[in-house]
């Protein structure tokens, strides 16, 4: 016996675990797949299974815990202290990268690095590709609309996190900036030459260089596959290519035990590399792998694991399971609520929240999910002017995002033309045009503009009026550019409508929102959304006003408040609430209507399992609404419900008359 299995505090495995935990926490076998369905005590399981091999006298520092997150490992290792009396911090445990930078912390050299290498963090990469840019691509005309630091960052990680070349990388997710692959080849080249200069890895490279550590050096990849006597890994559904090809380098030792633990209704993240086939080949690639299945779920009520299993079934590629309830019943089934519109939905879903918290439940204890984070414009809106506290997770609020203020700034402008705001930020989108050059500009724009009688907003023709106004030659031809732009939105003196308006605002923006933002195919689903709310309005004025009402009552919410949460289902994976509200489930919402038209059963049944996530997020309530009609007048679209509604038996939900 190991002389550190005498003071290793023994837990009661078989009182402390369900037979499915307990069976998982104890095998024997080489290779283990655990798949542990939602709420079914993953966590405590692989807790468990350190703290039973802790148990039986392995030395803490030959267990290697992989993880995706600092939180999640803190909470493991803590509780494994607590299980065992073992200080956590002997084991290796942490976040792929923290590993690999441990490692890499001591054997650098190997690849060419010096002993005391910096990493860069994502502010000093924005930094080095910004300097990069502007040696590369910041003189000649035709990359006036070159692609942002930010967005070549997204093409260079998902490149690697994807285990793809990046010019492949362009040619399948960033056609758009095809254009520009010469210089970007430049960048790229240049950014790998300067963190070599400097001694520098980047976050992902990290994962890269551990990999080529190992494949390069056989000694040292024998060294760790013979310290590590078992390799442990959480969330293995989210695994992508680096992280699969680590895993197996580490876990091929002789003596080595591998066990992941995952499930493959829950993977939702293959937009930035995550491989759901690892998972589903996981028992090809160890032959004599068991695999255990955990399927207790301690988190809901049976009428919504009742919808989640019958939902997560349509699926052909998965790991059949079924979840068993270990609550009692409610007498609450799961509510689909079908709405005329997308206003009236989101009145439907605040007036519930509001009686829900009449009744006592707490606002941390209710979550809005939703597919899309331009779905919760409605229900943003509405809560705001219940007074009813909501925090959003999945990033900012829909009018403090930065492609909304751009498309507002112009609507602002045009109503105002003293609006300093929205013209610096407008003339910022110029190419070449920093903070000096867009004061200069709006100096000279002011002068004009103060030429106008004290209560005329309206200029006839921009072209003609701001003649005056001095720029500088290489700013003239966007300058001219807006200035006509800004003509056609009051044409031969006609009112266009709010939403015809936006749409000529979009059109004009399109360069700068393609090269600045990521994900611009979902941004333009937001100005969308943006044009047929503006066109439920009674008129521009009116709009510009209630959104800067509600940004002012957004202001009151402080961080510690008791808020609703708002947030996308990718951003609620592991998360969980009383109560669950998943809106816009129409088809062409949700499933988005870009997967139903390519045809892609992989993506469709990874819709599925986004589904699945939502649904399995609620402990006690379920509510599930879509509108029948997105708008009222301008560029409504008919919704009919979601294919996940149309297929749940009837007898497992309570539909609301509407």
């Amino acid at each position: 016996m190991h002389p550190l299995s005498a003071v290793v505090q023994q837990p009661d495995f078989a009182a402390e675990l369900n037979p499915e935990q307990y069976a998982a926490v104890m095998t024997n076998a080489r290779h283990a797949l655990v798949v542990a369905g939602a709420g079914s005590g993953k966590t405590r399981t692989l807790t468990f299974r350190v703290a039973r091999l802790l148990a039986d006298g392995v030395p803490s520092w030959r267990i290697l815990l992989l993880t995706f997150t600092n939180k999640a490992a803190r909470e493991m290792l803590a509780r494994v202290g607590e299980l065992t009396g073992v200080d956590s911090a002997q084991l290796w445990g942490g976040t792929f990268h923290s590993v690999a930078n441990r490692i890499l912390r001591r054997h650098a050299g190997r690849l060419g690095y010096q002993q005391g290498f910096t990493i860069l963090d994502s502010d000093d990469q924005k930094a080095l590709f910004r300097s990069l840019v502007k040696q590369f691509a910041g003189k000649t005309s035709k990359k006036d609309r070159f692609p942002k630091p930010e967005m070549l960052l997204s093409l260079h990680s998902l490149a690697h996190n994807t285990g793809r070349s990046w010019q492949r990388t362009l040619d399948e997710e960033y056609a758009h900036l095809e254009q520009h692959a010469d210089t970007i080849a430049q960048i790229f080249e240049a950014y790998a030459r300067r963190k070599e200069e400097s001694n520098s890895m980047d976050f992902d490279d990290l994962l890269l260089n551990l990999v080529r550590l190992l494949r390069e050096n056989a000694d040292l990849r024998q060294e760790l596959q013979q310290r590590f006597l078992h390799v442990l890994v959480d969330e293995y559904q989210d695994t992508n290519v680096l992280q699969e090809e680590l895993i197996s380098l580490l876990a091929a030792g002789e003596r080595t035990s591998l066990m992941v633990v995952g499930d493959d209704a829950q993977s939702i993240y293959s937009w930035r590399g995550a491989n759901v086939d690892h998972i589903f080949n996981f028992c090809k690639t160890y032959p004599d792998a068991e695999m255990h299945k955990i399927e207790t779920n301690y988190r809901s009520v049976p009428a919504i694991l009742e919808v989640s299993n019958v939902a997560i079934a349509h699926n052909s590629r998965q790991i059949t399971k079924v979840l068993r309830p270990a609550r009692p019943a409610s007498k609450f089934l799961p509510a689909v609520i079908p709405a005329p519109d997308n206003r009236t939905e989101a009145q439907m879903v605040a007036r519930e929240i509001d009686s829900l918290l009449e009744s006592g439940i707490a606002g941390r204890d209710i979550a809005v999910l939703y597919r899309a984070h331009f779905h919760s414009l409605d229900v943003q809106m509405e809560l705001s002017r219940r007074h009813i506290p909501y925090r959003i997770t999945s990033g900012l609020r829909f009018f403090e995002q930065a492609h909304v203020k751009d498309v507002l700034s112009v609507l602002r402008l045009l109503i105002n033309p003293r609006d300093e705001v929205a013209f610096r930020r407008l003339v910022s989108t110029f190419p070449r045009v920093g903070d000096a050059t867009a004061s200069k500009i709006w100096s000279g724009w002011l002068r004009v503009v103060e030429s106008l009688p004290p209560d005329e907003t309206r200029i006839a023709s921009y072209s003609e009026f701001m003649r005056p106004v001095a720029v500088a030659p290489a700013v003239r031809p966007h300058w001219v550019a807006f200035l006509s732009f800004m003509d056609t939105l009051r044409p031969a003196g006609q009112e266009l409508t709010p939403p015809e308006l936006i749409k000529r605002v979009q059109n004009y923006l399109d360069a700068h929102l393609r090269t600045t933002y990521e994900n611009y195919e979902e941004r333009l689903e937001d100005i969308a959304q943006l044009a047929r709310t503006v066109g439920d309005s009674p008129g521009l004025d009116d709009f510009l006003s209630q959104v800067a009402l509600l940004s002012e009552v957004d202001q009151e919410v402080q961080p510690d408040d008791d808020c609703v949460t708002l947030s996308t289902i990718h951003q609620a994976k592991g998360l969980e609430w009383k109560v669950v509200f998943i809106i816009f489930l129409a088809e062409g919402m949700f499933p988005h209507y870009r997967v139903i038209t390519e045809g892609d059963t992989n993506a469709m049944e990874e819709e599925t399992r986004l589904f699945y996530v939502a649904v399995t997020r609620a402990e006690d309530r379920l509510y599930m609404s879509f509108p029948r009609y997105n708008g009222h007048s301008y560029d409504s679209q008919y919704c009919p419900p979601s294919r996940f509604l149309t297929t749940l038996p009837p007898d497992l939900l309570e539909v609301w008359e509407c």
